[in-house]
């Protein structure tokens, strides 16, 4: 068990820990940079995760992040208003807009279906998809449904497809540029913006 000179940089290092992809010793060092740096450099990455949690919220038409009631995106009128493209987090909206192959909308689901994990649909935002579509304000022809080649994902787009079948709305998938197993946030941008050009219709039959 490790021992440190003072309670306070241990509950630094265990709380740093929490942080995904962060173990004991990386924290530690990171406890320790922090505690050699002048205070104001400190104070402002205080400042900064407190804004971050603080000020930051969900856009109310996409689940994008955002710093008011819509995101840069959706307040956008430079945007092809009639795409849509469905993710899973806001990751992905990342990496698709670092292609500068897309200028459409998007969708952020907060997941994929995974039974195994308990997630199901109730969980995820494919309901307010189906209630933006329906909305008077709705401009969308199409609708890129743009998650990971996993089993998840795979149910996800069949489970939305047949959801939105009704609508007359079109329904393509991004091509398989991207690999088996693969996650969007992973994936190099050129690959994923041909992915995104190259899309094909899907078909839930």
């Amino acid at each position: 068990m490790t021992q440190y000179p003072s309670r306070w940089i241990e509950v630094a290092v265990n709380e740093i820990a929490r942080l995904p992809g962060i173990g004991k010793k990386t924290a530690l060092r990171l406890a320790l940079h922090l505690l050699r740096q002048d205070k104001s450099i400190t104070a402002e990455l205080t400042n900064a995760l407190t804004d971050l949690i603080e000020k930051t919220t969900y856009c109310k038409e996409c689940g994008n992040i955002a710093d008011g009631e819509k995101c840069d995106i959706c307040k956008s009128h430079r945007r092809d208003r009639s795409l849509i493209c469905v993710v899973e987090d806001m990751r992905d909206v990342m990496a698709i807009e670092n292609t500068a192959q897309y200028n459409g909308l998007y969708h952020v689901l907060g997941g994929v279906i995974s039974p195994l994990d308990g997630i199901g649909p109730e969980e995820l935002g494919i309901e307010s998809l189906i209630k933006r579509l329906k909305g008077p304000e709705n401009e969308a022809k199409e609708l890129i449904i743009a998650l990971g080649s996993t089993l998840e994902g795979d149910t996800t787009t069949f489970y939305i497809s047949k959801k939105v079948k009704a609508l007359g709305v079109k329904v393509s998938t991004i091509a398989r540029g991207v690999p088996v197993g693969g996650e969007l946030e992973f994936t190099d941008e050129i690959t994923l913006g041909r992915s995104i050009l190259g899309r094909t219709d899907y078909h839930s039959e």
